[in-house]
C-alpha cells in the first residue's frame, strides 16, 4: 500500500515549491479527484448528503479509498500546519483560539489515521501485510505526537513520536532509506529531543535510548509485528540502557585533546564520535586492501569519515547552542568542557580533510613531476607493458595547477584550525601548524616553479624553488627538533612523515642545482648571441639610415656584384608591346578611316514668342 511513500512524497513535492497553503489547497483538489473517482462525490445543486465512515469492505474492494482517508489526515494536518506558520510571527506567539484550532485540526487527523490503522489491523478482508499495518501505526503515532506536542503534553509526546520511531527504524530493512532517514532526522528526532527535554529526561541519554524506554512495550501485537520484522531492535540490556549507548557500545565517554582529557555528556556527541573511530576503522581496511588502487577511489574512501566527523562537529556546536539558549554563561564547566570538545572533533575533521588532498596529490604529497595519478584501472594495469608517452607541455602545466589547488586548500584548512577555541593559545600548536604550513607552501611553490620551467622562464623558476628550499628547510628543522611522524600507516592525515620532509628536503636541494644551471645555461647563450658576428649591409643598400655608429669605407658596395632580382611591374611591357617596334614584327598599316560628311540639321519652324508649334 505505501502509506509513508504516499505521504512523505506528496508532502516533500509539494514543500518543495510551496508552504503548508499551498500543500493545503493542493490536498483539497485531491480529495475532490478522489472522490470523483470513487463516484462519491456530491454533485452541483443537489443536496448535500452525509456518508458514513470508510468501511474496510470499501478498502477491500478500492485501494482508493485507503488514499481518500490518508489525504482526510493529511489535510487536517496541513490545515494545522498552515496556521501554525500564519501566526508563527506573532508578538505574543500561538495562545487563545488559534492554539485550539490547531489541536483540534491535529486531534482529527490523528482520530482519522488512528481508525485507518485500527481497520488494517483487525479486518482480514483487506489482506493488509504486517508492514502496512506498521506504516499505519507509525503515521497515526506521528499525527498524535503532533497534537500532544501543540498541547504541552510531553510524556504523551514522546510516547507517540517514539513508537513512530521504532516502527520507522524497523522498517529501515525493507523500505528506501533516505526517505525514512529524513523523516527521523527533520521531524521525529527534534520533536522527541525537545519532549524530552520538558520532560526533564537527562540529556546524557541518546534518542534511540529514550524512544525505547518509552515505546510502549505492553502492546503485544505491535511488539511482535516489530520483532518480525527486526528481531534485535527492541533487546536491549539494563547496562546498556543507563549508559545510552544503543547503536554503538562501544562510544567514548572522555576525549583527549592537548594532553587535556574531558567527559562526554551528550549521547549525540559520543555516538558521532564512534561512528567517525568506525569509519576510520573501514577506511584503513579499504586502504590496506588490493581493490583500492587509484588515488580517486582513495579520496572517495575518506568520504564517510569526512561525513562522520561533520556530524560529530554539528552535534557538538548544537549542544552549544542549546547551553546558550538556556543562558548557561560561557565561563560554565559544560560550555568549556563542549569547547574542547569542539576544538577536538573540528580538528579531526580538518585533519582528515588534508588527508583527502594529499591522496589526490599523488605519491610524495606530489613532490614528483611525474607523480600524476592514472585516472582508470586500465592505464593502472597495462603501465608497465606500454611505452611511457610524453605528455605534452600543456598537459604537465595542467596537472600542475590542479596540485597547487589542492595545495591551496590545505593551507585555508590548516589557517582555519587557529580560529578554533583554544588554539590560539597554545604555542606549542601554532609553532607545529606554521612548520606543517611551511612544508605543503614548498610545494606549492615548487609546482609553481616546475610550471614557469616548462615555459622557459628559467629565472623565475630558480627564484621560486630557491623560496621553496628555504620554506622545506625551516619546516625540516622544526620537525628534527620536535620530532615528527613516523607511521608507516596508509591513512594520511595533519600529520606529516619525516620520509616525506627528508624526501622533499633532498628533491628541492637537487632542484635549485638544476635551476642554477639552467639559468647559466640560458646566461651563457645569450652571451654567445650577443658576441656572434652579424651580416653587415653595404652602405649603398643603407643610405636612407643615418650611419650613428659611423661609416664602414670597407663596406661600400657589394664586389664583385651579383646577380639580384629587381621588381618589374608585367602591365607595363603588355602595354608598351604595341609601341616597340621588335626585330622580325612585321610594320603594322595605319588604317585609314574616312570621315563621312554629317548632315546638318535642317532649322525647326517655330511659333510666336520663341514657342514650338
Amino acid at each position: 500500500m505505501d502509506i509513508t511513500t504516499f505521504v512523505v512524497s506528496a508532502r516533500s513535492q509539494a514543500l518543495l515549491y510551496g508552504d503548508y497553503t499551498t500543500y493545503h489547497r493542493l490536498l483539497v483538489k485531491k480529495l475532490h479527484t478522489a472522490r470523483k473517482k470513487l463516484n462519491i462525490v456530491t454533485k452541483n445543486r443537489s443536496k448535500f448528503t452525509k456518508r458514513g465512515p470508510i468501511t474496510a469492505e470499501q478498502i477491500a474492494e478500492d485501494h482508493g479509498f485507503l488514499h481518500l482517508v490518508l489525504l482526510t489526515a493529511e489535510r487536517a494536518w496541513a490545515h494545522a500546519m498552515r496556521l501554525k506558520a500564519v501566526h508563527s510571527a506573532d508578538t505574543r506567539g500561538i495562545a487563545g483560539r488559534t492554539r485550539s484550532h490547531i489541536i483540534s485540526r491535529l486531534d482529527r487527523g490523528a482520530r482519522t489515521a488512528e481508525r485507518l490503522a485500527q481497520i488494517l489491523s483487525d479486518t482480514p478482508a483487506v489482506a493488509a501485510t504486517d508492514t502496512d499495518i506498521l506504516e499505519a501505526r507509525a503515521y497515526a503515532a506521528m499525527v498524535r505526537g503532533a497534537a500532544a506536542f501543540e498541547s504541552q503534553k510531553w510524556e504523551d509526546c514522546m510516547k507517540s513520536y517514539a513508537t513512530a520511531r521504532i516502527i520507522y527504524s524497523a522498517l529501515m530493512t525493507s523500505m528506501r532509506g533516505d526517505i525514512l532517514k529524513d523523516l527521523l532526522s527533520e521531524t521525529i528526532d527534534p520533536s522527541i529531543r525537545y519532549a524530552a527535554y520538558q520532560s526533564e529526561v537527562p540529556r546524557t541519554l541518546a534518542i534511540p535510548t529514550i524512544a525505547r524506554k518509552a515505546f510502549p512495550s505492553s502492546d503485544e501485537l505491535l511488539v511482535g509485528r516489530i520483532n518480525k520484522i527486526a528481531p534485535n531492535l527492541l533487546k536491549q540490556s539494563d547496562s546498556d540502557a543507563e549508559k545510552g549507548q544503543v547503536d554503538a557500545p562501544n562510544a567514548p565517554h572522555t576525549i583527549t585533546w592537548r594532553s587535556r582529557e574531558v567527559k562526554i555528556e551528550d549521547a549525540s556527541i559520543a555516538l558521532a564520535i564512534a561512528s567517525t573511530e568506525s569509519a576510520t576503522a573501514r577506511l584503513a581496511e579499504k586502504l590496506e586492501s588490493a581493490d583500492v588502487v587509484l588515488p580517486k577511489e582513495m579520496a572517495a574512501a575518506y568520504d564517510e569519515v569526512l561525513i562522520a566527523s561533520q556530524d560529530a562537529a554539528d552535534a557538538t556546536k548544537h549542544a552549544i547552542d542549546e547551553l546558550k539558549d538556556e543562558g548557561v554563561s560561557q565561563s560554565d564547566s559544560r560550555i568549556q568542557r563542549l569547547q574542547i570538545t569542539r576544538t577536538a572533533v573540528n580538528y579531526q575533521m580538518i585533519s582528515w580533510r588534508i588527508g583527502r588532498n594529499r591522496v589526490l596529490s599523488g605519491e610524495h604529497d606530489g613532490a614528483l613531476l611525474d607523480s600524476a595519478p592514472n585516472t582508470t584501472r586500465k592505464s593502472k594495469k597495462d603501465a608497465s607493458l606500454r611505452k611511457v608517452k610524453i605528455e605534452p607541455p600543456g598537459r604537465r602545466v595542467a596537472r600542475l595547477k590542479e596540485k597547487v589547488v589542492l595545495y591551496d586548500a590545505t593551507l585555508q584548512s590548516l589557517e582555519s584550525i587557529r580560529e578554533l577555541p583554544g588554539v590560539a593559545a597554545d604555542d606549542g600548536l601554532l609553532q607545529q601548524l606554521d612548520a606543517t604550513a611551511k612544508y605543503f607552501h614548498a610545494l606549492k611553490c615548487l609546482s609553481i616553479a616546475r610550471s614557469h620551467s616548462l615555459a622557459d622562464q628559467s629565472s623565475n623558476a630558480l627564484a621560486l624553488t630557491k623560496h621553496a628550499y628555504d620554506q622545506s628547510l625551516q619546516s625540516a628543522a622544526f620537525f628534527s627538533k620536535h620530532g615528527a611522524s613516523s607511521s608507516d600507516s596508509a591513512i594520511l592525515s595533519i600529520e606529516v612523515r619525516q620520509a616525506d620532509i627528508q624526501f622533499l628536503h633532498s628533491l628541492l636541494k637537487g632542484e635549485l642545482q638544476r635551476s642554477r644551471a639552467i639559468v647559466e645555461i640560458d646566461n651563457l647563450r645569450d652571451k654567445a648571441k650577443s658576441t656572434a658576428p652579424q651580416v653587415k649591409i653595404p652602405l649603398v643598400d643603407r643610405l636612407r639610415e643615418y650611419p650613428a655608429e659611423g661609416v664602414d669605407l670597407e663596406n661600400m658596395v657589394d664586389y664583385p656584384p651579383q646577380i639580384q632580382l629587381i621588381p618589374v611591374k608585367p602591365l607595363f611591357f603588355d602595354v608598351a608591346w604595341n609601341y616597340i617596334d621588335y626585330p622580325g614584327k612585321p610594320p603594322t598599316a595605319a588604317m585609314e578611316v574616312e570621315a563621312e560628311p554629317t548632315p546638318s540639321p535642317e532649322p525647326k519652324k517655330r511659333g510666336w514668342f520663341g514657342f514650338g508649334r
